[in-house]
């Protein structure tokens, strides 16, 4: 039995982060592991057929939502909310943490702006628009306006700058990154936003980069 054990655990990765090929959300802390080269493993959530409201699910996290990261290395701590995800990880991964208070500060004010106006926005139209093929409604075409203001903060936050809140990339420019790889659901062309365009490029020739499709499960 000790035997078993110790080889199950040698076997399991130091995370798990329960996850679907759609959730942006997802992609974000899926997006550090892998820059990180970090030993982790996807666990995929059917969430478009309902599996995010089972007890099993609500047990694991009661607000219902996709991603859940597993940190096997913390007792199988679980944590919820990508930038949360993104902070824990940054103490283990410090090449994305900030290095400073200042720093802090401004890694922190643009995670809430993603998460709050940014993501906030953009996913809502998204799932409105691509996955409910109800675009044109009122609801929509509000979120849609208030993506458009968002792009515009971020697109003039980063005129001269090659990243959002430190010099070089930090868990700011992954979360708010996380669903810039897929501008056609939600009607949207970066060459309108060429610094936007520029850091995604930034982003995507990070050492160890890869698109949702490649780290992110369908089944």
């Amino acid at each position: 039995m000790a035997c078993n054990l110790i080889l199950e655990k040698r076997l399991m990765p130091d995370y798990t982060l329960h996850c679907f090929l759609e959730s942006g959300n997802a992609f974000k802390p899926a997006l550090m592991l892998q820059l990180s080269q970090a030993d982790w493993a996807p666990k995929f959530v059917d969430f478009m057929n309902g599996a995010n409201r089972t007890p099993e699910f609500r047990a694991l996290n009661e607000m219902g939502e996709v991603p859940v990261l597993i940190d096997h290395t913390q007792d199988d701590a679980v944590i919820t909310q990508s930038g949360v995800m993104l902070w824990h990880l940054a103490d283990r991964y410090d090449q994305f943490a900030a290095s400073n208070a200042q720093e802090h500060r401004e890694v922190l004010r643009w995670i809430l702006f993603d998460n709050h106006k940014f993501t906030g926005s953009l996913a809502a139209y998204r799932f409105m628009s691509h996955f409910m093929k109800k675009g044109d409604t009122p609801e929509a075409q509000f979120m849609k306006g208030r993506m458009i203001q968002a792009f515009k903060v971020l697109e003039r936050r980063l005129d001269g700058r090659d990243f959002v809140a430190t010099q070089g990339v930090s868990i700011a420019d992954l979360s708010l990154a996380g669903y810039c790889f897929w501008p056609e659901h939600y009607d949207t062309d970066w060459n309108d936003y060429p610094n936007i365009k520029a850091w995604l490029e930034r982003i995507g020739n990070l050492p160890n980069f890869a698109t949702p499709e490649e780290l992110l499960p369908t089944e």
